[in-house]
């Protein structure tokens, strides 16, 4: 008798990260059509610093333009701003500060985590409850492993740990390469936001790209065949 098929795994889905945000109508404006152009899960806001009360206002301007269109608004840190401003989640730096974060984020809303400079740190976050691990963002001196590095930390973790590992991709090659390494979801962002086409022909690129690295590494996989780590019994 033959062996059950494997059910093939979905496309990496994409995780758009934003510009420093000040005044935030041009980017609400920009982010309906954006959404609508490629496979974006989430999107990560980071918030120019300032009062709490204007950057609750700002969030509270760009929230309706990503849960709309079906995305999670995750704020880049801000873990206490969170609910007060609507949003999904936070995105923490370190393990500490996954630590500190997560009573006031869980059960309810995402915890996701960066910053992870070795697979213990790495290991650790997921044992905590991080609802995803990233690999491959910049550090505080703007340094970051190279790319065949983060590729092995991807394909690393994808291998052996359940909850989802994103790669941080600085171009479409990058974010084509992450995808054929096992990332579940690929975050772009200032590569799309600078390229002179434009952000949405950046964006649907960068989607393609991913595409047809997973397809050459792990088959076809029809939109909504595939199952998550977990399996399906």
């Amino acid at each position: 008798m033959a062996n059950k098929p494997v059910p093939l795994r979905p496309a990496p889905r994409l995780y758009l990260a934003t510009p420093e945000v000040d005044d935030p109508a041009q980017l609400a404006a920009q982010l309906p059509e954006l959404l609508v152009a490629a496979d974006v899960a989430a999107v990560l806001l980071r918030l120019k610093q300032t009062d709490q009360r204007t950057m609750i206002a700002r969030v509270k301007a760009l929230a309706p333009a990503v849960q709309n269109a079906g995305a999670a608004l995750l704020l880049d840190g801000h873990v206490e701003l969170v609910a007060r401003a609507g949003a999904d989640g936070a995105h923490l730096n370190g393990l500490a500060a996954l630590e500190d974060a997560l009573p006031s984020l869980k059960p309810d809303r995402i915890a996701g985590v960066g910053g992870l400079a070795t697979r213990h740190d790495s290991m650790a976050a997921g044992e905590r409850g991080a609802d995803y691990v990233l690999f491959g963002e910049p550090d505080a001196n703007d340094q970051r492993p190279s790319t065949e590095a983060i590729a092995e930390r991807l394909q690393w973790w994808d291998e052996l740990f359940e909850p989802p590992c994103i790669g941080f991709a600085a171009s479409r090659e990058e974010a084509s390469e992450f995808a054929a390494a096992g990332a579940d979801f690929v975050l772009v962002g200032d590569f799309v936001w600078a390229d002179p086409r434009g952000a949405k022909a950046a964006l649907t690129d960068a989607a393609q790209a991913i595409a047809q690295a997973h397809e050459t590494a792990f088959g076809r996989a029809k939109a909504g065949t595939g199952t998550d780590k977990a399996g399906d019994g």
